[in-house]
């Protein structure tokens, strides 16, 4: 056996060494205790951020500690220490996570998201950034195998054969991490200030979701103070994505962030209704409409005020107690003035015992705003009132719709979502989709929601402008990471303008478009491009760093369902994940026919975590996903089910991160040919 390279075997020295310094980082870790703290909640906070450091500090075998490392130039790395400029390490190994010595606190490993390892990704023989080389690591499994130099202070840099092969690389199972892979442009992003808002409109392939969720990890890193507090949210549109990207955060040590779907976070509708009615009812002037809507329960008082204490009355009149709820009337929540209301007529009661000679106190005050009296005039002036009663009201009362709805919705608008069969009470109603985010907003009209501290949206072309508000208001105080791409937009009320998102969500923000993609071949990408100018003429056509030569394979078959069997039998002789995108309504039978072929196989369904390598997919749940090689199946049926089936179709054919394979057996859609 031919002896090992020298700087080879130096470098795998380098890696047992911070294998070793992370173990014993983890066990220094394990061996902490709480008892220190000085309460039992104390402790039990104590014992919560010890347990997740010990868990952000877990090794995973088959994923190396580092990928790459940098060597500081002759005239930086004169320094004390084998440290350069500014205290800077002379040479640096770029990683997931820190590891240091435990003994002499040597950094082995720098994290990939500290300032300095910004060189990593950034420099180039225009800008050496004071480094003289950089060098890649190829890895098998946790073993580094290879390596290769880039020199930044020569010419133009070449293609990396180990960048590339990083990100062809076979994958079964969740999304893994891109931190080895991450591009100039998108280090750009991932790197943005906390305090601003990023919109990412992302061509297929151009790792716009990673690089949101490596824009949460970089933001918990260098804010970790504030952001712990304030909290970091990840919304996707359904649980199978959630469950595909779940990976990536625990294995750059973030294991605190929260993933939900907006029905999540707005609760999961239990009625259905027809895209144009979901449509109307997402449009932003439903806001007006339930504003209006909420504050009509606000009446004028009949009669004034009389309170009772011991042998004396103390009279409020009409006029006064009109004026008192005129000057709450739409300046504050809901909620919080119907409570100011009791507060204020009981304020005046007081006035009148204090001008009898009375000395009341705050506690009479209290006493006063809960008695009979004024509860009575607080129901009939400012009645206690929920979401769901108030959005029943508004969709069962033809008369209430028109007062709340008038010069906002014409009477056409108001007749597409009025219900035509209204259930016999709010308790009974099945409310939509949309539904869920009328009762949001409601809700945030009688009471504050809470905001986090930063949030990422992905595939945000897809809600409504109603969601996105709702949404906005969970980082009210904030800032967010918006991603999505406007051609693949399949929602009745999808996006058009990244402009108006923004708008939508409350946030100022810059848009950045990424059209250079790293996943998706390039023969694949262009033939879904040939749908672009149908679904999105105003976006550049997207283009692939690698070309893709023989990934794709259209083929017009005689019987569909053997013909898509033997296309998975097909790729299944290759490595890597297989999906077979298919019609919805024709998941089970070509399950069916995977079953009765002897294929081992799974289902991916809105709440399954789509494990398993060979997957039928259903069309609409395809977007975000990808698979080393696709099948799709009867492009036609998939672009004829819905009315932005052109765009749903983009979705799909843009899955393959290694081949598609397409069979149809009826004509393909006209859109797709050259």
């Amino acid at each position: 056996m031919p002896a090992e390279p020298p700087t080879l075997a130096a470098e795998r020295a380098h890696l047992a060494e911070s294998r070793a310094a992370l173990r014993r980082m983890r066990e220094h870790a394990a061996g902490l205790s709480a008892d220190v703290a000085a309460d039992w909640v104390s402790r039990q906070f104590l014992e919560s951020l010890l347990d997740e450091r010990v868990a952000a500090l877990a090794d995973q075998p088959d994923t190396p500690l580092f990928f790459g490392r940098m060597d500081r130039d002759a005239a930086s790395a004169a320094g004390p220490a084998g440290e350069g400029e500014e205290g800077l390490p002379a040479v640096m190994y770029v990683g997931r996570r820190h590891v240091h010595d435990g003994d002499e606190g040597r950094p082995l490993v720098l994290d990939w998201r500290a300032p300095v390892s910004r060189a990593f990704y950034q420099a180039g023989p225009a800008d050496p950034m004071g480094w003289r080389l950089r060098r890649r690591f190829g890895f098998q499994g946790g073993e580094l195998t290879a390596f290769e130099d880039e020199p930044l202070d020569g010419g133009p840099l070449g293609p990396s054969r180990i960048l590339t092969e990083e990100i062809e690389r076979p994958r079964t199972g969740p999304m893994r991490d891109i931190v080895a892979t991450i591009q100039p442009e998108q280090d750009v992003i991932v790197r943005a200030e906390p305090a601003r808002t990023v919109c990412v409109q992302g061509a297929p392939g151009t790792g716009k979701t990673a690089v949101g969720l490596h824009r949460a990890a970089y933001l918990l890193f260098t804010h970790r103070e504030r952001l712990s507090r304030s909290g970091v949210l990840i919304v996707g549109p359904n649980r199978a994505f959630l469950a595909y990207i779940a990976a990536v955060l625990p294995a750059l040590g973030e294991v605190r962030v929260e993933q939900a779907t907006v029905d999540d976070l707005l609760g999961a509708p239990t009625g259905a209704e027809p895209a144009e009615v979901s449509a109307a009812k997402g449009d932003a002037r439903m806001a007006d409409v339930l504003r209006k809507a909420l504050w009509l329960h606000v009446r004028k008082p009949e009669d004034g005020l009389v309170v009772t204490r011991g042998a004396a009355r103390y009279r409020l009149a009409g006029h006064e107690v009109r004026e008192i709820a005129a000057g709450l009337r739409g300046t504050t929540r809901y909620a919080s003035g119907r409570a100011a209301f009791a507060q204020r007529l009981a304020h005046r009661i007081l006035v009148l015992m204090e001008q009898r000679g009375e000395a009341p106190d705050d506690r009479v005050q209290d006493q006063v705003a809960r008695s009979r009296p004024v509860k009575q005039v607080l129901d009939q002036v400012w009645p206690k009132v929920t979401p769901e009663q108030v959005l029943y009201r508004l969709l069962s009362d033809a008369g209430f719709l028109r007062a709340a709805a008038k010069g906002v919705l014409t009477e056409d608008e108001q007749a597409a979502i009025r219900w035509e069969k209204p259930a016999r009470s709010h308790r009974s109603a099945r409310w939509t989709a949309a539904d869920r985010a009328l009762l949001d907003e409601l809700a945030d009209l009688m009471t504050r929601t809470a905001s986090l501290g930063h949030l990422v949206v992905d595939e945000a072309q897809d809600l409504s402008a109603m969601q996105l508000r709702a949404l906005g208001r969970r980082c009210a105080t904030g800032s967010a990471t918006v991603l999505g791409d406007l051609a693949q937009g399949t929602t009745a009320w999808s996006a058009r303008s990244w402009k108006e998102v923004l708008a939508h969500l409350g946030q100022d923000g810059e848009v950045t478009e990424l059209t250079l993609g790293f996943r998706v071949p390039g023969t694949v990408l262009d033939y879904a491009a040939r749908l672009l100018p149908h679904v999105a003429p105003e976006l550049e056509r997207p283009r692939s760093l690698r070309p893709g030569a023989g990934a794709l394979d259209v083929r017009r078959v005689p019987a569909l369902l053997p013909a898509a069997v033997a296309a998975v039998r097909a790729a299944l002789e290759r490595a890597g994940s297989i999906g077979l995108i298919v019609p919805d309504a024709d998941a089970d039978a070509h399950a069916a026919a995977l079953a009765d072929a002897g294929i081992a196989h799974g289902v991916l369904g809105p709440e399954s975590d789509g494990t398993g390598r060979v997957l039928v997919v259903p069309a609409t749940l395809a977007k975000g996903l990808e698979y080393d090689h696709v099948v799709v199946a009867e492009p036609a049926a998939i672009a004829a089910a819905e009315a932005r089936g052109l765009a749903r179709l983009y979705v799909v054919l843009t899955r393959a991160v290694t081949s598609l394979t397409v069979v149809h057996e009826a004509d393909l859609p006209a859109e797709l040919a050259p």
